[in-house]
């Protein structure tokens, strides 16, 4: 590796880590509180009418909620730890926007009683920008145009 490239690689890993810390310090944010999120929400989920046999294919619930937090930790404290394709597992499920919506209903609640206000609104945006990214995508395999919904919700 030259030393430019390794260079550039520093200077990179230094600007994710001031981000990161930044984003904890404005937030509060732990991973302690991503496994509290995660696992709240993920109950709720299986219980909900429109969402629970969606998610009914999940065999290893254990296994699921470690993916999970590992993902939430990548996106929030860019961890890197999520190592997946969340998009590929999401398309053959046939989402509609109502999953969506009620996914999101019962993420901003669990993230409003798990999280101090900063926290779950850094967490919120996040949710809102995955859910129309994975909307988008459903659209399209569908044959469908979708425009962005949930990132204007105020």
């Amino acid at each position: 590796m030259s030393d430019r490239l390794k260079a550039e690689r520093e200077a990179a890993a230094e600007r994710r880590n001031l981000l990161v810390q930044d984003a904890i310090e404005r937030t509060g944010i732990t991973e302690e509180m991503i496994g509290e999120l995660v696992t709240r929400f993920y109950g709720r989920v299986r219980e909900d009418a429109l969402l629970g046999p969606v998610f009914a294919i999940v065999k290893d619930w254990d296994e699921h909620l470690a993916k999970l937090k590992n993902f939430w930790s990548s996106v929030v404290l860019m961890t890197g730890r999520y190592h997946g394709s969340p998009m590929r597992a999401h398309l053959p499920l046939s989402l509609i926007g109502d999953h969506f919506d009620r996914w999101l209903d019962l993420f901003e609640q669990t993230a409003r009683e798990v999280c101090p206000p900063a926290a779950a609104s850094f967490f919120i945006e996040k949710a809102r920008r995955i859910a129309d990214s994975f909307e988008m995508a459903s659209a399209t395999v569908a044959g469908r145009i979708a425009a962005p919904r949930h990132v204007l919700r105020t």
